[in-house]
């Protein structure tokens, strides 16, 4: 881990060109996402433009993941709308640290490595919701408002939009074959704006959404009563805010590792995102998590230190404090075509190929998520029924594979070899296999092949030896793993068995 973070930090490795192109094209696409969700939330647009910066600097320099972007999301605005209708500004910063504080437990506790328990076709259908949440999201500048009813554009709007967000495509795609010299997207932004300005073409700008000039963050403790009600509040909201950040962060965190070969540090990550967006409540701003399009943006744009991440976060501000009406007049055309790229880019299109070659239920599963994703907005809870059927198919599957090889030696001895795993899915097919009544006086369960993995299995045993032993007759049990042997001795109060191996009575000794 020590190794990969040191090609991430500030050497003579480092790109410091590229870093820095790549971290102004962040910065530049920071901003939309920033007010949009602000205004989601219910909140003023500078709120979420300090989160992006406070959280964005804060993880940029001490965050697990070198290149990954952290600001204001869609994710966390959905959690909050309803808090900032019902009590106000002020207990969503509350609510915002709140939920930082138990984001910097989760670190501690080394919780972050629980990633590894999301399975693959949950990563594609999280991934593949995210990037058509990302360009359907596109899909609103493209409509207006007419006599109170917002409706699709047509005649020449239309046609100016459907032009200069297909020219910012263009460069993006086409730039790179003759040069890599700069981000593509950082240029196609620039050149879109130059058209817009040197025609004085009548176009929606990032002005039209709300303005972006303020000054630094200031200090403020939220005002709420210091109370248990406060806290009753507060807790709920705080807790879903931290799960889904984490969730979110730690999903992009896993992505981008994947796209860049290295692995970062989960930990330090839930570290680093508790502590920004405790920081964030206390100056003024709404929060937030790893941002994918912006990560990715970052990434493609060849970022891979920390740098990159923190001119984002700089220039952001600078932005905010002198460059506000400079920045405004940036058309949102640009600003769609790129984020409709990083879409194209963020979609695992060889989902597509999986179909019909992967197992059905890892498809079904996929779909599934995406599709909740899409519809509900909500990535943590997309997340985790997709981790729960996975582990439910998973457990139907095992249950599937538990069987008995049966024999009787020359001694009368009656022998059940057993392969897969004894748990509470496969018990009813472990009783099953066994024939109590017919079965000779001397009865050997082998478990050379098989283990007892819980609760429901170590009750089966027991029961097992009951019904031989209510029939008079002798059961045995051999080859029991380390695991399985200490699973029986903690449980022997409520089973009695008798165990042919000598080293299950060392064991007993020992423990």
């Amino acid at each position: 881990m020590k190794e990969h973070l040191k090609i991430f930090s500030f050497s003579p490795t480092v790109e410091y060109k590229i870093e820095i192109l790549a971290g102004l094209t962040v910065a530049l696409a920071l901003i939309p996402e920033a007010v949009a969700f602000s205004l989601i939330a219910g909140l003023p647009p500078i709120v979420g433009l300090y989160a992006a910066f406070v959280l964005g600097l804060v993880t940029a320099v001490f965050g697990g993941r070198p290149g990954m972007i952290s600001g204001a999301t869609g994710a966390i605005a959905v959690v909050i709308v309803a808090l900032a209708q019902t009590h106000g500004i002020e207990y969503v910063f509350a609510t915002v640290i709140l939920a930082g504080i138990i984001q910097v437990v989760v670190g501690l506790l080394k919780l972050g490595k629980l990633i590894r328990l999301v399975p693959h076709p949950v990563m594609f259908g999280f991934v593949n919701g995210l990037a058509i949440i990302i360009f359907m999201s596109q899909l609103d500048l493209f409509k207006t408002t007419l006599n109170g009813e917002t409706v699709w554009q047509t005649g020449t709007p239309l046609y100016i939009l459907l032009g200069l967000v297909a020219l910012t495509i263009a460069i993006i795609v086409l730039l790179p074959r003759l040069t890599k010299t700069v981000p593509s997207s950082l240029v196609a932004i620039l050149v879109v704006f130059a058209i817009v300005v040197g025609f004085n073409i009548d176009t929606k700008t990032v002005g039209d959404i709300a303005s972006i000039s303020g000054g630094f963050p200031p200090f403020h403790i939220p005002a709420v009563p210091f109370t248990l009600e406060t806290l009753n509040i507060i807790f709920p909201y705080a807790a879903i805010m931290a799960g889904v950040g984490l969730i979110e962060s730690l999903l992009t965190l896993n992505l981008v590792d994947q796209i860049t070969e290295t692995r970062g540090d989960g930990n330090r990550e839930c570290l680093a995102q508790g502590a920004g967006n405790i920081l964030s409540g206390l100056f003024f701003g709404m929060g937030g998590c790893a941002m994918l399009g912006q990560s990715l943006i970052n990434v493609s744009s060849g970022a891979r230190a920390r740098l990159a991440g923190i001119v984002a976060a700089v220039t952001l501000l600078l932005f905010i404090m002198f460059a506000g009406p400079l920045i405004e007049k940036i058309p949102m055309a640009a600003l769609a075509g790129l984020m409709i790229m990083v879409a194209v880019g963020t979609f695992e299109w060889v989902s597509f190929k999986m179909i019909g070659r992967m197992p059905t239920s890892d498809v079904l599963i996929g779909i599934l998520v995406a599709a909740v994703t899409v519809l509900l907005h909500n990535l943590a809870l997309a997340v985790l029924i997709g981790v729960v059927l996975s582990a439910l198919v998973f457990a139907w599957e095992s249950a599937r594979r538990i069987r008995a090889r049966k024999y009787v030696d020359e001694k009368g001895v009656k022998h059940y070899e057993l392969f897969g795993p004894l748990f509470f899915g496969s018990v009813t097919a472990f009783e099953e296999k066994f024939d109590v009544f017919n079965d000779p006086e001397e009865v050997i369960v082998d478990f050379k092949e098989s283990r007892i993995a819980d609760m429901s299995a170590i009750e089966a045993v027991n029961v097992l030896t009951e019904r031989y032993h209510k029939q008079g007759k002798r059961l045995h049990l051999r080859n029991l793993s380390d695991s399985s042997q200490r699973k029986l001795i903690k449980a022997d109060s409520v089973i009695e068995v008798s165990i042919l191996e000598p080293t299950f009575a060392r064991a007993t000794d020992k423990y």
